[in-house]
């Protein structure tokens, strides 16, 4: 049996409690008890959470853990010395770390984020690498597994970190198995972002949402702003009024964002060559696909593939 030790803390997001339901749910699934779940904190006892419910945890002591993970709070919530002491011995004794939303600043003090790629909630992200400039952030990722750390954004982020840890131990049927029951999608891929072009967006009329779904269903094609007016049905010039009233963006910027979470997502998850990726996502040719990416992430089109292989390959 595998012992699951979680670190909380006074303040300890009430919502990362849903990352522990995974592992319950391996067990039922399992038909028995694979993994052992115990709530850890450095004074043992009551700890109140979030939304003021308190837990009973278990003090940290030498008890040995398969794998350590840290919660987050809705602040980054102070670090008591033995906290770091505690979760920085842990990676030469246990065979996983991880951390979810601003646990990440728990393992990045304990120094255990130096030189590898990391991430958080999409909040903290900045201050995080401004703090510790030795982690590699990759601030918008669901979750990121380097080695033996990982770590993922913020909220349900952490379910999707629990169920790649369950499909590294038990396999993808069974953790596909457990997200049914947990009636949430077969986990995100760890590489994929942790925003949406259309959420971003957030347009108000139905015109302008009927106009933006009719873009992502045809980014192959030249979409002008007549294309997309005629989707809204308004004129190209109340379109592009309406358009920039509602987003903040001009119709060609909110293509090109669409172009490339769509190109990104198959770089990611295909084997396509990128002159077929940038073909089937709109652009004209892979060197305006690379400008785009550059724009968007700082990283050219090879760079985003190769992270993911790297990332599937430590899972």
């Amino acid at each position: 049996m595998q012992r699951i030790g979680f670190i909380v803390f006074p303040g300890y997001q009430v919502m990362s409690f849903a990352l522990v339901s995974v592992f319950e749910f391996a067990n039922i699934v399992a038909g028995r008890p694979v993994y052992d779940l115990r709530l850890l904190s450095e004074d043992g006892g009551p700890t109140r959470t979030s939304i003021g419910i308190q837990v009973e945890t278990t003090r940290f002591d030498d008890t040995a853990y398969d794998t350590l993970i840290v919660g987050g709070g809705t602040e980054i919530e102070p670090m008591t010395p033995g906290l770091i002491q505690f979760v920085r011995q842990g990676l030469g004794r246990y065979r996983r770390i991880a951390a979810t939303c601003t646990g990440a600043f728990v393992l990045a003090e304990a120094d255990l984020l130096d030189g590898r790629r990391a991430t958080t909630h999409w909040f903290h992200a900045r201050a995080l690498q401004a703090q510790y400039p030795k982690v590699k952030m990759e601030e918008d990722r669901i979750f990121i597994a380097d080695g033996p750390v990982w770590t993922s954004a913020g909220m349900t982020a952490g379910i999707d970190l629990a169920l790649a840890l369950v499909e590294q131990d038990l396999g993808q049927e069974l953790a596909r198995a457990v997200a049914r029951k947990l009636v949430v999608y077969h986990r995100r891929a760890g590489g994929q972002s942790q925003f949406s072009a259309l959420l971003e967006l957030e347009p108000k009329s139905d015109r302008i949402q009927n106009a933006l779904a009719f873009a992502k269903r045809n980014l192959q094609t030249s979409l002008s702003v007549k294309d997309l007016a005629d989707a809204a049905r308004l004129s190209p010039r109340q379109f592009s009024r309406a358009f920039h009233a509602e987003t903040g963006q001009s119709p060609a910027k909110a293509i090109e964002n669409l172009r490339v979470e769509a190109a990104r997502l198959m770089m990611e998850q295909s084997r396509h060559p990128i002159d077929v990726v940038a073909e089937q996502t709109g652009f004209a040719d892979r060197d305006r696909m690379r400008r785009a990416f550059l724009r968007a992430f700082g990283q050219p089109p090879q760079v985003i593939r190769r992270n993911a292989r790297a990332e599937a390959l430590a899972g």
